[in-house]
């Protein structure tokens, strides 16, 4: 396939590549003036390599950042993808056949489900709801769950009058996480449609920017992936809401820049886009990989891989931050997303194998796989680099001075020189390229306009001064915890595939256990520093500092009541906070409702309410045979005799799966005597439904 924007992209990618690595060389040099020996030994040599590296990663963002500013300045990427077609163009475009697809795991039913009611409406009051149907495709092992999700798809699908338009699959064997859940799905009804949009369970997308894509799709048919570039909403913690803040500020900034370097070769972020389904179906399959330790087994993080093998295929891969009205959420507390980065970190950590050794991938992708392994990888380098400086200091305050250091043949010594004023030039830079794409943010929202959106200026310049202090407090507790994180992952040790918190707060014990070892290694630190030097101490405090207040500051932040403190003082608004939108409205709304109150855990009910247990035989399938009969009927006796409760979730699973048992459970269950566990439900069941009839 032809790519007429290769040439462009290549001369971004080297005025990119010229920028990092001749600022990264000056500076590698200004910091070999200002150590003592300007490079006499090996400790200050691997100190100088280190720095390199880290600097170079830092360099990388000011640059995507610089350059999407300048191009926001100038109206926008004029070689985008939607520039190249009018809104007319777009709305003559006809729609295809797409599914929208949810994966979930373990994920708050309800609450989730109420999102996916709140994209369907919307799609529907754009008159085109006929080319589009909805998937929930449901991962979830835990009974209590996945009941739930048939009956609030159930329920779903009556509101809606979605019959054969909204669909529900349960996969009972999880194999390969949210790859193989998808790939399920494409095995079983992928050949029905042209097109897949891909949703989190904390997903919204506009109908309208639905349609946008896949009409984008249809006029490019080069185009694989159409990746848009999802907004944070829905914050309710101090920790969700600073986060938001600086995803809505400062991500047209990145994003924009981003998608001029990367172009056709962008990478994939797993949900809120839209897939061409043949090619991916033909080309993404997910092969185990061969090495060993953690470079073995089924891939981990799939999203990268698939727009590389889809590049590798020849079709294109876009980002198109252009696309609005596409959010997601954050993690409600600190400990939430370290829990969430430590998956992932091993899923980049394998991406390693794939980007060295993987044939004809585009360079372009072996250098996103590169870029998503730096995201983890930078902390232990960081932490490497905060150790070298130590042993350094230790041999200039404890040590002998060295004039001839490492075999120096040379027969005048090598003095210790210190350049205090270069060593505050070269922070004052580092420092520079870390903030000053914050402070372009804010011009960037004067020159489009947008201050109304945050508050106004004073609380918009407000807001990103404590979002920098939050950010230089969180800064060490993230580089221990993603250090641990990748060396875990090279240990390989075995991480639980689990359901994401999306509202429950850090507590003071749970928070003090997780940040001791950041208190004593922080700490023992700051001690040490200070037996060497005071200045040395001084160095230390913006590291050993936050590690000491980790406890609290986690605290803090996992507060709703924090963030909605920081709301009603002007702080960290974002535009959609304060502007109306449908889907938003609809979505707020929904999730706000009351539940109608059953006294009945999601199991009970399938056993006991005529109507759900009617609903689950439908959905279970064909009754078991053999060696699994006879596990369903063992476990059918303890069930009916003492209840369900101490019973493996596993078993209950395949109990419950079973139409026949189902059907005896419900009759075994209504005839149970009034003391035993399914007499008594059934005592509470008529008790609830008498006070709804007094009522």
């Amino acid at each position: 396939m032809s790519r007429p924007w290769h040439l462009q992209a290549t001369i971004r990618r080297l005025v990119l590549t010229a920028f990092v690595a001749g600022q990264t060389g000056l500076a590698s040099w200004f910091l070999l003036q200002v150590l003592p020996y300007h490079g006499g030994n090996v400790v200050e040599w691997l100190i100088v390599a280190v720095f390199a590296v880290l600097y170079l990663w830092i360099a990388f963002g000011f640059w995507i950042a610089v350059y999407g500013f300048l191009l926001r300045l100038l109206g926008g990427d004029r070689a985008s993808l939607l520039k190249r077609h009018t809104q007319n163009e777009l709305a003559a475009t006809p729609l295809s056949k797409t599914a929208i697809v949810m994966p979930l795991y373990h994920e708050p039913v309800s609450w989730t489900l109420k999102g996916l009611k709140a994209i369907y409406l919307d799609l529907a009051r754009s008159g085109r709801l006929d080319d589009f149907d909805f998937y929930i495709l449901s991962d979830s092992q835990d009974p209590d769950v996945w009941l739930q999700e048939q009956q609030v798809w159930l329920k779903l699908v009556e509101e809606l009058g979605a019959q054969g338009r909204l669909f529900y699959r349960r996969r009972r064997v999880n194999l390969n996480y949210k790859s193989g859940n998808v790939a399920d799905f494409l095995r079983r009804w992928g050949s029905q449609y042209q097109y897949m949009v891909v949703l989190d369970a904390d997903s919204l997308l506009a109908g309208e920017t639905i349609r946008t894509m896949v009409q984008v799709m249809n006029r490019e048919p080069q185009v694989g992936i159409l990746q848009t570039a999802p907004t944070i909403i829905n914050a309710r913690s101090a920790f969700a809401r600073i986060q938001q803040f600086a995803n809505r500020l400062y991500s047209p900034l990145f994003a924009t820049g981003l998608a001029a370097i990367q172009m056709g070769d962008a990478a994939f972020w797993g949900h809120n886009a839209v897939i061409r389904v043949a090619p991916f179906m033909a080309h993404c399959g997910l092969p185990k990989l061969k090495g060993a330790g953690i470079w073995q087994g089924p891939i981990m993080s799939h999203d990268f891989v698939e727009a590389a093998f889809l590049g590798r295929a020849g079709y294109e891969v876009w980002l198109e931050p252009a696309l609005g009205a596409s959010y997601e959420e954050s993690p409600p507390t600190l400990d939430d997303e370290l829990a969430r980065d430590q998956r992932w970190s091993k899923g980049n950590l394998q991406h390693a194998a794939l980007m060295l050794f993987s044939p004809r991938l585009r360079l372009a992708h072996r250098f996103a796989f590169l870029n998503g392994i730096m995201a983890y990888a930078s902390s232990p380098l960081w932490l490497l680099f905060l150790v070298l400086t130590t042993i350094a200091a230790v041999q200039l305050t404890i040590a002998p001075i060295d004039y001839f250091p490492d075999g120096r043949e040379s027969p005048f010594p090598l003095w210790p020189e210190w350049r205090p004023t270069w060593a505050i030039t070269l922070v004052v830079s580092t420092m520079a390229l870390l903030f000053l794409p914050k402070f372009l943010a804010i011009v960037d929202v004067v020159v489009h306009r947008a201050l109304s959106g945050f508050g106004g200026f004073f609380r918009l310049l407000s807001s990103v001064l404590l979002e920098i202090v939050v950010s230089v407090l969180l800064a060490p507790i993230r580089m221990l915890a993603h250090s641990h994180s990748v060396v875990s992952a090279l240990l390989n040790v075995r991480l639980s595939w689990a359901g994401q918190n999306r509202t429950e707060e850090t507590g003071w014990r749970e928070a003090a256990v997780r940040h001791l070892p950041g208190l004593i290694i922080g700490s023992a630190w700051s001690a040490f520093a200070w037996t060497l030097d005071p200045m040395f101490f001084l160095w230390s405090l913006p590291v050993s500092v936050p590690l000491a207040l980790a406890a609290p500051t986690t605290v803090w932040l996992s507060r709703s009541s924090s963030g909605e403190s920081l709301s009603r003082r002007g702080l960290l608004l974002t535009p959609e906070e304060r502007t109306r939108m449908p889907m938003l409205d609809d979505a707020r709304g929904f999730r706000e409702e009351a539940e109608s109150e059953v006294a009945l855990t999601p199991v009970e009910q399938a056993v006991l309410i005529p109507a759900v247990n009617r609903l689950h035989r439908h959905l279970a399938g064909r009754s078991a045979k053999g060696l699994k009969k006879e596990v369903i009927e063992g476990e059918l006796d303890v069930c009916v005799s003492r209840g369900y409760r101490g019973i493996e979730k596993g078993r209950l699973s395949l109990l419950l799966e079973d139409p026949q048992a189902l059907i005896v459970l419900h009759r075994r269950a209504w005839s149970a005597p009034p003391n035993t566990f399914w007499g008594r439900r059934v005592r509470n069941l008529v008790l609830h439904a008498q006070g709804l009839q007094d009522l």
